[in-house]
Order: C-alpha cells, then sequence, then structure tokens
C-alpha cells in the first residue's frame, strides 16, 4: 500500500478546518493535494480524532499480522495432516 506523505495529525487538522467552514478547494491548494485525495479522507477519517486514527491504524497492523499468522499455522496443519495420511 502506498504511503501519504501526511501524517494523521495532518489529515485530521485539514478535515477539520473543512468542518469549521474553510473551502475544500482552499485545503487542497494549500496541501498540494486534489480534491478527490481530500474528499476520500474526509469519507475515510471524518468524524475522528488523532488518537482514534492512530488506533485504527494499530488494529488494522495488528489484525494483518494474525491473518498471515492464520495463513502460515493452516499450511502446516495441512502438511501435517497429509504426512499423517500418507503414514496410516
Amino acid at each position: 500500500m502506498r504511503k501519504t506523505k501526511f501524517t494523521e495529525t495532518q489529515i485530521v487538522k485539514a478535515i477539520k478546518d473543512h468542518e469549521t467552514g474553510r473551502n475544500a478547494v482552499e485545503i487542497c491548494r494549500e496541501l498540494g493535494i486534489t480534491t478527490a485525495s481530500f474528499y476520500k479522507w474526509r469519507q475515510r477519517y471524518g468524524g475522528m480524532e488523532v488518537n482514534e486514527v492512530r488506533k485504527m491504524k494499530e488494529l488494522q497492523d495488528e489484525n494483518s499480522r494474525l491473518k498471515r499468522m492464520y495463513a502460515d499455522l493452516s499450511l502446516v496443519h495441512e502438511a501435517l495432516k497429509d504426512a499423517v495420511a500418507k503414514k496410516l
């Protein structure tokens, strides 16, 4: 996944500025992003605080780590089942 050059703090600040009444085009010009990127941020992070965004990122990382662990263990399990079946 491509990393953004903006931190969660900057993204949340930009969304908060928009919620207080600043024009989205003006914010996008200041940050050097497209309006599509801004509205994608707003869709993903709208209504969140910085600590909530960080917690969400941590949970996503943990979830992907657990999915990899499960995939590895299921491969080992299948290999052991095949080995037991060949012995019998």
